[in-house]
């Protein structure tokens, strides 16, 4: 039996854009004893919403909340929006009872109440302090030494540091040692915290166009030779739209930019099909012909 389960919570983007981040963290999971339940009747976790309707948001995210209660199980997320806004939420309403009140009387007209019994996990949360680097260590079948990569934690996985509670917010440690235990060397760049510009780009797409060449161009400075990301919308501005950025700044960068779990499946032994590498954009069989 699996040592640890969690109900898995795919928000929005993840099933119709980027189902490679899904196949490969089913796949790397699997390998760690790690079991994740369906959730089939959640819903958006609530952060487009935010600014228009914060009521709307908060009363959707509860409901995801009240799904878990419900199967007694706690949330893993491998969207950094998606965590941010659901433990963000859960925290505000097991902290504040009016809030809490205010939201049940919403939840109350489609049968469901908050209580406030279960937490809100990241997959790299998961990795790094529930199944631990020795267990993912101990399941290394392949260090992946030859490689020189650059990570991007992102945003809301670890801001606001007072909410979210887990690694420095400032000098982000987590997926660098998630790294470190495939046997990939991680480099140190510049503005490695900086946003990756995805949640504007709908409103303005040359302040995150320029966000993202500013990082990939340190990144090339540093020798990386790939990226490792843990959001699906950090995953879609430096992969899906690193053509545009060449196209728009007149630069080639083809730096191949993988999920923390395709890199991980691929020190566990797992093959670039199983793990969906075809649906990179920015093609990776130079790097994977390394290894």
């Amino acid at each position: 039996m699996p040592e640890l389960k969690y109900l898995l919570f795919m928000g929005c983007v993840i099933p119709y854009r980027i189902s490679s981040y899904e196949i490969s963290t089913r796949k790397v999971l699997d390998k760690l004893g790690v079991e994740v339940v369906e959730m089939p009747e959640f819903n958006c976790c609530g952060l487009p919403l935010d600014p228009v309707n914060h009521d709307m948001m908060l009363t959707l995210a509860a409901r995801n909340l009240c799904l878990a209660e419900q199967q007694n199980l706690n949330i893993v997320a491998l969207c950094n929006g998606c965590f941010g806004t659901l433990n963000h939420v859960n925290k505000e309403l097991k902290e504040d009872r009016k809030l809490r009140e205010r939201v049940n009387g919403y939840l109350k007209e489609i049968g469901m109440e908050f209580k406030g019994t279960i937490t809100v996990k990241h997959l790299i949360y998961v990795l790094a302090k529930d199944v631990g680097f020795e267990k993912i260590k101990d399941n290394v079948q392949k260090p992946l030494t030859q490689l020189r990569v650059a990570q991007h934690t992102g945003c809301h996985v670890i801001r606001p540091g007072k909410v979210v509670g887990f690694d420095d917010p400032e000098n982000p440690t987590a997926l660098k040692t998630l790294i470190k235990v495939t046997g990939a060397k991680c480099l140190d760049y510049m503005d490695e915290t900086e946003c990756c510009g995805a949640p504007i780009i709908g409103v303005n797409a040359e302040i995150p166009l320029q966000l993202a060449r500013e990082k990939l161009d340190h990144i090339r400075a540093v020798g990386a030779q790939a990226m490792i990301t843990v959001c699906p919308f950090c995953h879609m501005m430096y992969d899906l739209n690193q053509s545009r950025i060449e196209r728009t700044f007149n630069e080639k960068f083809r730096i191949p930019v993988l999920h923390y779990s395709q890199l991980l499946g691929l020190a566990m032994g797992m093959s670039p099909d199983e793990l969906a590498f075809k649906d990179l954009r920015v093609d990776a069989s130079e790097l994977v012909s390394l290894l």
